[in-house]
């Protein structure tokens, strides 16, 4: 619950009716029984009646039902289980992407390193709700986002949200919801539904720099795995239970649809949690905008791209093989040789809309890995090892991971110095506060935009963009001259105008970087 608020400061949130705090509380009222969103537009209860809580599943526990006025269920996720890199905000993360439906609630504590007796106590202390808890709302928001929005039969929404049986899923839709499954789904508005597909609205918060994402998305599109253009993006990838694939684009109302297939409707939920991390659509862009808008020289490019998004990754994994990849060459040389990677060791799939094969898996990229890779051989080594130890669990790389205990794992392999761990954070975690000072597209960004730009003066100015860091080098990068001009950017040819050149790595060689398009 939005920290360091106040009652009385939430209280005007909900007389104001204000959307920017949609997901980060709800509001219980005691004398109706129900919860609501902070936007809710019933009339605001009384102080006296009412209980904040972080979380709908506190709610939950607390004996409350959902509103089926406002469906707070609705609102997009919140942005403090990314600011946060506390046990709360990891658990947060790992039961959004199924690990308690697969796991359970040991798995999901064993994952973070305590007892599952002191996870759910740690959890309820400070949430209002245990593990169990927690991913049983995230199963019921799934179950309604799928009720109203698809097709499918109930007893298949029951299996896809992550429900063990039918029962369950209907004794949980009515405690949550306070009406039957079929009830929920006659409540949706007519032309919502595609009939056949799974075509799903993904709530956000706006605004929306979708045409940056998208430009992101088709400059590193691997051919085969993804597919995007100006308005959309595809990709299909492995999954717990087998291949899935989606597509999100942005339709003429400015909401995000995402389409998906899955092997098995118990994937689907994890499907739309990676598909929600790619496109960062828990972000709070209102706060992030205000917050770096405050400062002169940034004001500018906040108000050039409002709703800057920080894209995260689908894969832990892949997000790792790719940055390495991409260290020493550029943004389009490294898309060839990911493109020749994929289809020389990438799982062959049913081909959709262009996609017809899984990013390769860490054990084939071990085996074979240097019989497909080209250039030096202690980057193949690297590459190679680091999909060895990936592939028997000798490192771990994960969503849910501490800040620093990650970064320290990744600096332990050969070949990755701080701009790829701190990269990798950035991506994988949704850190929003990661500066990678010794970047020459981000410093050449600063200088134009009127901010120091030596490898000293950009972490010195930028402390006051804090919690925001990673908003602030996304803008800066978009602020970069077309061709950062030194030797080594020349030396770089590079074909996508925002590539860049990394510090030197361990070995003293030039590296080429990602960076958002």
């Amino acid at each position: 619950m939005s920290p360091g608020m106040t009652f009385d400061e939430r209280y005007r949130v909900i007389s104001s009716r204000d959307r920017r705090f949609d997901g980060q509380f709800v509001t219980a009222v005691r004398s109706t029984g129900i919860y609501c969103r902070p936007s809710c537009p019933a009339r605001t209860p009384k102080a006296a009646n009412v209980s904040f809580f972080a979380t709908s599943a506190a709610a939950h526990e607390a004996g409350y039902r959902a509103c089926k006025r406002c469906l707070p269920e609705a609102a997009p996720g919140s942005p403090e289980w990314n600011i946060r890199g506390d046990v709360t905000a990891r658990a947060m993360r790992l039961i959004a992407d199924g690990v308690v439906d697969r796991e359970g609630v040991p798995g999901l504590a064993r994952r973070l390193g305590y007892s599952p007796r002191h996870l759910t106590r740690l959890l309820t202390a400070e949430l209002g709700a245990g593990p169990l808890a927690l991913s049983r709302a995230h199963r019921a928001h799934t179950a309604r986002m799928l009720l109203v929005g698809t097709d499918l039969p109930a007893s298949e929404v029951a299996f896809a949200a992550g429900f063990s049986s039918i029962r369950q899923f209907t004794e949980t839709i009515g405690e949550v919801f306070g009406m039957p499954p079929l009830q929920l789904r006659a409540r949706r508005r007519s032309g919502e539904v595609v009939a056949g597909a799974i075509d799903l609205v993904l709530p956000h918060r706006g605004p929306l720099d979708a045409p940056g994402l998208f430009a992101w998305m088709a400059a590193r599109a691997i051919p085969g795995v993804e597919t995007a253009d100006a308005t959309h993006f595809a990709r299909a990838l492995q999954l717990p239970g087998g291949p899935g694939w989606f597509a999100l684009r942005v339709d003429a109302t400015g909401r995000v649809r995402m389409r998906a297939r899955v092997a098995t409707p118990a994937d689907l939920s994890a499907l739309v949690t990676r598909a929600r991390r790619l496109f960062d659509l828990d972000a709070d862009p209102l706060a992030i905008d205000e917050a770096l808008a405050s400062h002169p020289e940034v004001a500018p490019l906040v108000a050039a791209t409002p709703g800057i998004r920080v894209p995260g990754a689908a894969d832990p994994h892949e997000m790792l093989v790719r940055a390495m990849v991409g260290q020493q060459i550029t943004v389009a040389a490294a898309r060839t040789a990911l493109t020749g990677l994929a289809a020389a060791l990438g799982e062959r799939v049913p081909e959709i809309e262009g996609t017809s094969l899984l990013f390769p898996s860490m054990a084939a990229i071990a085996e074979h890995g240097a019989d497909v890779l080209r250039g030096p051989a202690a980057r193949i080594r690297a590459l190679t090892g680091a999909a060895a130890a990936l592939a028997s669990g000798e490192l771990t790389l994960t969503t849910g991971d501490d800040r620093v205990a990650q970064r320290e794992r990744l600096l332990a392999l050969p070949g990755v110095g701080p701009w790829t761990a701190d990269y990798v954070r950035m991506r994988v975690l949704a850190d929003p506060d990661v500066l990678l000072p010794g970047d020459v597209a981000a410093r050449a960004g600063a200088a134009a935009a009127g901010i120091p730009g030596t490898p000293s003066g950009l972490p010195a100015w930028a402390v006051r963009a804090a919690p925001w860091r990673s908003y602030l080098m996304a803008h800066l990068w978009k602020a970069a001259p077309v061709r950062v001009r030194t030797t080594r950017a020349r030396r770089a040819a590079a074909s996508v105008p925002s590539d860049t050149i990394r510090p030197r790595d361990r070995a003293g060689v030039a590296r080429t970087q990602e960076v958002p398009a």
